[in-house]
């Protein structure tokens, strides 16, 4: 699925060191046989992935079987990940591996006792080729169970720099200048922003860069594991700001109602499409990806980033996540599939996903000449270079009913304040409570 999820990074300074930078070192290693030892079997992946991301991972499996013999199939799980996985389960056809998206339904399978430990070789892999703070988050009290395979830069502005050239500004080092030259993009002919807002994942998105610029990573880290109440006047205040946004009909595609019936796909045609009607849409790397394979946008020219700009005197954010690969103890071939993640964690997998595009690694043994463009080759860059500063997107953490459920919890209510922003504090304490309910059970 297109998300999420951070890290503290500078500017486009950092960026622009990237350029032209080819590897971070270090060579293939082997993993999961290579002696078609697998032969006969086959293994189930369940994952959010859909459309081009789905034929890409595939392309990653299909490279598993030509090294190890075995088969893979692989099944598309929607959103919803833990009801799809949890209902298969309890019907006896759990897959073998689950790519989960959120580091809050990992810490869920883990402690309901679905998933096996990874193998002492992934652990080993892991613990020399990414940074700790991978394996902290692929961790639960102690016991590591997940691989971050797939890493979401989340804290990139995509733009048209013919539409920024047409209205004479560059990108902004700032969140105020964002919005100052947002209002000279509309004078100019187009909306400044389309915002997706009928997927509710992006507006917390939206949310947790400006929450985490303006209020700081302590608070984050503590909103993030609920020991601050949503109530607190920092969030409110990152609200206010984001409200801001919300209500201004200059800046927003269409107004809020259009917003929230435009979904992440559409956001992204509405600049980038053969009609634009926007000149910038926030959401991470994966825009690329819709750009250049679904309206032709080459990556540089046609379509760049700028990142998302500091907030009050902040550091400017980065958000950062991504899918784990985790191996379920009821899957009919486990031991297969323990195998399969034991391959995803070389750069040897990582390189067959980086080549095809639409994809960012967090193993430092990739050789960043492995991706297509130099503007990947940055952002995947950047995220290597952050290390253990990374911090991941605020609403993987929570328990999936708050942070990862369409209809409810984080999802729903600020799709109620894009509707409504007048009420910064009444929505604060809805969270508040949303969040309460969900921590609890």
């Amino acid at each position: 699925m297109m998300r999420r999820r951070t890290t503290l990074l500078t500017s486009c300074t950092a960026l622009a060191l990237a350029l032209g930078a080819t590897a971070c070192g270090g060579g293939p290693v082997s993993a999961g046989g290579g002696d078609k030892t697998l032969s006969g079997q086959t293994v189930t992946v369940a994952g959010v992935w859909s459309g081009s991301e789905q034929k890409n991972f595939q392309k990653v499996l299909d490279a598993f079987t030509a090294k190890t013999g075995a088969k893979t199939q692989f099944v598309s799980t929607g959103d919803n990940v833990s009801t799809v996985v949890g209902s298969k389960i309890e019907g006896g056809n759990a897959p073998d591996v689950v790519m989960v998206p959120q580091v809050g339904v990992l810490e869920q399978f883990a402690k309901k006792g679905w998933l096996k430990p990874l193998s002492p070789t992934a652990q080993a892999t892991i613990t020399a080729d990414y940074a700790p703070v991978w394996k902290k988050y692929g961790s639960v009290e102690g016991t590591l169970y997940g691989l971050y395979f797939k890493a979401a830069h989340k804290s990139t502005v995509w733009y048209s720099p013919a539409a920024l050239a047409q209205a004479g500004v560059k990108p902004p080092k700032t969140y105020d200048e964002m919005l100052k030259d947002g209002h000279t993009v509309s004078d100019s002919g187009l909306a400044a922003f389309a915002v997706g807002g009928e997927d509710g994942w992006t507006l917390t998105d939206w949310f947790e860069n400006i929450y985490l610029s303006q209020a700081g990573p302590q608070k984050y880290d503590a909103l993030a594991t609920h020991r601050l109440r949503w109530t607190d006047a920092s969030v409110v205040r990152a609200l206010t700001t984001l409200g801001k946004l919300f209500k201004d009909k200059q800046l927003l595609a269409g107004g809020q109602k259009e917003a929230l019936n435009t979904d992440f796909p559409t956001s992204v045609e509405k600049v980038f499409g053969p009609k634009p009607e926007a000149g910038m849409v926030y959401e991470g790397d994966f825009v690329a990806g819709v750009a250049h394979d679904q309206f032709g946008r080459t990556i540089g020219k046609d379509a760049n980033f700028f990142p998302f700009p500091s907030v009050d005197g902040g550091t400017a954010p980065v958000v950062s996540g991504g899918d784990a690969a985790v191996v379920l103890k009821d899957g009919k071939n486990a031991t297969a599939g323990m195998k399969l993640l034991e391959y995803l964690a070389t750069p040897e997998a990582a390189a067959v996903w980086a080549k095809a595009g639409g994809f960012l690694s967090a193993n430092r043994k990739l050789d960043l000449a492995s991706y297509g463009d130099d503007v990947t080759r940055a952002t995947a860059k950047s995220l290597i270079d952050a290390g253990d500063s990374v911090r991941f997107d605020m609403s993987d953490q929570a328990p999936a009913a708050f942070g990862g459920t369409k209809g409810a919890g984080e999802w729903k209510l600020l799709q109620d304040f894009l509707r409504d922003p007048s009420d910064p504090k009444g929505t604060a304490a809805q969270l508040e409570s949303a969040a309460a309910k969900a921590y609890q059970n």
